[in-house]
């Protein structure tokens, strides 16, 4: 009986940092920011119940065309991410060697090296008009005056590629790694060509691993601020600023927990349905990747 007792003060012991973490810096602040979102300022310091905040979302075009937007864009990127980082991780995973495997994975790391804000500015440096490649262009007589390259739905897509390549590349490694060779073997064995051992092999199993690092990259992508405002500009709408700006510039605090509310709900919504299309579960791809 002691020593059972003991096993659940151990265990108790080892989940309750955890458990704090989970309560006081996720629950609870999502708990506020409803509580938050559902008041409606009626008076000086007098507020109300009320779906107000929610109601002028929806009467407001420019307010649920941003959040589509940026949803839209989230996914081309999470798309181009899968597309560019599947063939690194299956490289790194399956065909590299331990050194090899150790120096992809350094580079995949360089860009986390740097907070979001230096990776920006050194875009920025990069493509703007007095920037490296706008200056090469002219060396080479390709163009004949300065060329700006920032301040575009392609430059904040590429950047955000950029940003998100790791949290693509880890999740597919870890699941492509358990993958037996065998089974590849046995693909090529029976008559497959390359696409067919993919498409019928490597893909489905690999499956766990890709929906765990679209849910990531979306995520990040949807909520990303500063990669959006720098290099997209004034051109450049995303849900995230309208957050900033009810909170920061307008002082509508109610408003702007509102609308993170209803990102958090839109992009619950859209992992919701990804996860239907491709047959997964939360829980199994957690546990595969």
């Amino acid at each position: 009986m002691l020593n059972k007792d003991f096993k659940r003060l151990v265990l108790i012991l080892l989940f309750a940092p955890f458990a704090l973490w989970i309560s006081l810096l996720i629950i609870l602040p999502h708990i506020g920011m409803v509580a938050l979102s559902l008041r409606e300022k009626v008076a000086p310091r007098v507020y109300e119940f009320s779906f107000a905040n929610y109601l002028d979302f929806i009467n407001e075009p420019i307010y649920w065309n941003t959040l589509l937007r940026t949803g839209s864009m989230s996914l081309l990127v999470t798309a181009l991410a899968l597309l560019i980082g599947f063939p690194i991780a299956y490289y790194i995973a399956k065909l590299a060697g331990n050194r090899t495997r150790g120096a992809l994975f350094l580079l995949c790391l360089v860009p986390l090296w740097v907070s979001d804000l230096i990776r920006a500015f050194g875009w920025i440096l990069l493509l703007r008009e007095t920037g490296v490649v706008s200056s090469a262009l002219q060396w080479t007589g390709l163009v004949e005056g300065p060329v700006e390259l920032l301040y575009n739905d392609v430059t904040v897509i590429v950047g955000l590629v950029y940003t998100v390549m790791l949290f693509m590349i880890v999740p597919l490694v870890s699941t492509l790694d358990g993958m037996d060779n065998a089974m590849v073997e046995a693909g090529y064995n029976l008559g497959g060509n390359g696409f067919t051992v993919l498409r019928r092999i490597i893909i489905p199993y690999a499956m766990p691993g890709i929906v765990a690092g679209c849910i990531v990259v979306f995520m990040l992508t949807a909520g990303s601020y500063l990669t959006p405002i720098l290099l997209g500009g004034k051109n450049s709408s995303w849900f995230t600023e309208q957050i900033y700006n009810q909170f920061i510039t307008r002082f509508n605090w109610e408003a702007g927990a509102a609308f993170g509310m209803l990102l958090l709900l839109f992009t619950s919504i859209v992992i919701w349905l990804g996860l239907k299309l491709s047959g997964q579960t939360l829980s199994n791809t957690i546990a595969k990747s």
